[in-house]
């Protein structure tokens, strides 16, 4: 690249190739410089083809989150990182906010997330935007859908993500502490698709007994074969 990055986005992708478009049409739309790496766990669809199109870098690893966020982490180039999941857009002017942080932040001793919103009409929706944006500000718990910025500083200080199927943005958010967390003035609209399918009570109950069993100490493995129904 001929400029140095602002920062480094970081998507993990899986059979991503009906969202991931338009993700990355809002990055390329930005003007600041950006790194955008596209961490592929093994797609059987045109993730990686569409990445390398939109002039992504890709990386192929083994399926696995936590893997493949942690493998972005370490291949960026920027002094910030931006981690977002594929389904999710970014609205007109996210980079001046974004940019404007990292300009305050001298010594990248605070980390950022963005206020979640679901692309459904549904006032089911706006009960779980409700919760989620509740249990980030007040809990410190931001989820990976409402993207993390963090100064590769301080990521790397905190240990990064680790190498688990669940649970690794919960661990990497509680590692950082509700103190160092910051909500951005940055609505960020996430794909629905999952509550649709699993249901609008069904879906966040099983959200919330896989984070009390993983503050119970159950192990993310274990949690990861509950939570996606396969041995």
């Amino acid at each position: 690249m001929s400029a140095t990055p602002l920062l480094s986005v970081v998507v993990p992708t899986l059979n991503a190739a009906a969202a991931l478009p338009g993700l990355l049409c809002d990055l390329r739309a930005a003007p600041c410089p950006l790194e955008i790496i596209v961490v592929d766990g093994g797609s059987q669809d045109d993730s990686g083809k569409l990445a390398v199109a939109a002039g992504a870098r890709l990386l192929v690893t083994e399926a696995g989150r936590g893997r493949q966020l942690a493998a972005g982490a370490a291949a960026a180039q920027a002094a910030w990182l931006l981690f977002l999941h594929a389904d999710s857009r970014l609205p007109e002017a996210w980079d001046a906010t974004v940019a404007r942080f990292v300009g305050q932040q001298v010594e990248g001793t605070k980390a950022g997330y963005f206020r979640l919103a679901l692309d459904n009409p549904l006032p089911a929706a706006r009960r779980v935007e409700r919760l989620a944006n509740w249990r980030a500000r007040y809990l410190g718990l931001p989820y990976g859908d409402q993207g993390l910025l963090i100064s590769r500083e301080l990521y790397q200080a905190t240990g990064g993500y680790p190498d688990w199927p669940l649970m690794e943005d919960v661990a990497l958010v509680r590692r950082i502490g509700r103190s160092r967390l910051r909500a951005l003035p940055v609505t960020i609209l996430t794909s629905a698709a999952r509550y649709e399918r699993d249901g609008w009570w069904r879906r966040p109950r099983r959200n919330l007994t896989c984070l009390g069993l993983y503050f119970l100490g159950v192990s993310p493995e274990k949690l990861a074969r509950r939570y996606y129904g396969r041995p």
